[in-house]
């Protein structure tokens, strides 16, 4: 796969690795199956060089029940545009790029993805802008019964809880990216955690949809649902106001501008390193 998307665009397989992402993510907009034998697939992938409006689609890609084509979930027909992102105009007050103000909703350790969003609502395709939606009302739903209070009320579609605190290994588990989109379709702007499962930070990264941002310590244990907060990014701290307490976050870094731009499709098109749709 990284050989294929090398010879397709080499400064898109150098993003990607610079930025510790999927190589998938760097295909998901293209259109073509793929050969059966890996011999021919370097031939095959420089013919693609000069065809950019073009996605890929696995050989014989599963049906589910909520499309009526049989593709990958993942991979989205040309002519459906990605939904606008909502973590900035719901339920958190963002006061600039960099600050998001709103009440938390505190998790533990090992919180993994069939929690945050159940294997049997991955047929939902986030392409399709009312599945997007329907995802995010099922973020969380797989929380334990301990967890006494619902992070989506019955009958709502959106949080309002736009900040998520968690604590150790947040988002481990199967790899499924439908788990950071269900989070930002609810309405989640970042979830602070003390450490991610790596492909769960890279899926965050990958689709722009929330900030994965890191602890220096255990907040978790410091915070309670319900509290009011504020994340300031430029100064990489998190301010509980229900507490008075302040606590320092790791520094985003380089991911942060990938996220802000909506994603590594989108900060690719923003900073030339691909050509935009319009072209």
């Amino acid at each position: 796969m990284k050989t294929l998307v090398c010879l397709i665009n080499c400064r898109l397989e150098i993003f990607a690795v610079h930025f510790d992402v999927d190589v998938a993510f760097c295909t998901r907009y293209r259109t073509v199956t793929f050969p059966t034998s890996r011999c021919c697939l370097d031939a095959w992938a420089m013919k693609l060089w000069a065809k950019p409006n073009v996605r890929f689609e696995y050989p014989k890609p599963p049906l589910h029940s909520s499309t009526t084509h049989h593709q990958n979930p993942w991979l989205p027909r040309a002519a459906a545009p990605r939904p606008t992102r909502l973590r900035h105009s719901l339920t958190a007050e963002s006061t600039n790029a960099t600050t998001f103000h709103g009440i938390c909703y505190v998790v533990g350790d090992n919180i993994d993805t069939d929690q945050i969003i159940p294997a049997e609502y991955l047929t939902l395709v986030p392409s399709n802008p009312a599945e997007y939606e329907k995802l995010g009302s099922y973020a969380l739903i797989g929380l334990p019964a301990s967890y006494e209070t619902r992070f989506i009320e019955p009958n709502e579609m959106k949080t309002k809880y736009s900040i998520v605190i968690g604590g150790d290994n947040f988002g481990c588990g199967s790899s499924r990216e439908h788990a950071p989109v269900a989070l930002g379709a609810a309405g989640v702007a970042a979830v602070v955690a003390e450490s991610y499962a790596r492909i769960f930070f890279r899926n965050s990264v990958a689709t722009g949809e929330i900030y994965p941002l890191e602890s220096e310590v255990r907040i978790c244990e410091e915070c309670k649902t319900g509290d009011v907060v504020t994340i300031e990014l430029a100064e990489s701290r998190l301010i509980n106001h229900t507490t008075g307490k302040e606590y320092k976050l790791k520094p985003i870094g380089d991911a942060g501008p990938v996220i802000e731009a909506g994603g590594i499709f989108a900060y690719a098109r923003k900073t030339g390193m691909i050509p935009s749709q319009s072209c």
